[in-house]
């Protein structure tokens, strides 16, 4: 299931930069301002939004990927980074109500449901093994684990 949240992620970081390169053309094509913003600065801007957000969710990509392969839970750094994407697509899916529509809000929804799947997935492993809490043998005489005394 990750390697399908990152090929997913992979089409959707093409897609934000795709986007964010339409708006930047309409931006400069009809030489557009905010509140006296220069116009070159919000071309700018945009491209850096969109480059930006597609480099993020093209290394969320990688990390999902590399935990499909290795079929292990991801580690520090890709958990914060999965986290994060999580967030922001649910914050995204709640905006796209609003501005775009329900089925955008159902595509945001099951994206952030594939990032995160593999999150929940894989169980936290436990590092050393499970020990009887009692003695191995119960017929066995208990000894003291300090030094001997004489």
């Amino acid at each position: 299931m990750a390697v399908v949240a990152s090929l997913v992620l992979l089409v959707e970081a093409a897609g934000i930069v795709v986007l964010n390169g339409i708006m930047a053309r309409f931006v400069e094509g009809q030489n557009m301002s905010l509140d006296g913003l220069d116009p070159d600065a919000m071309v700018a801007g945009t491209w850096g939004l969109g480059i930006g957000g597609g480099l993020f969710l093209l290394l969320c990509s990688v990390l999902l990927m590399l935990a499909g392969v290795r079929d292990r839970a991801p580690g520090r750094f890709a958990r914060v980074a999965l986290i994060s994407c999580a967030v922001l697509h649910g914050v995204l899916g709640a905006l796209t109500v609003g501005l775009v529509g329900w089925a955008a809000f159902a595509w945001m929804m099951g994206v952030l449901a594939l990032v995160v799947l593999p999150l929940v997935a894989y169980g936290k492993e436990s590092r050393t093994p499970a020990r009887p809490a009692g003695p191995a043998d119960p017929e066995a005489p208990v000894t003291a684990a300090g030094p001997a005394t004489a």
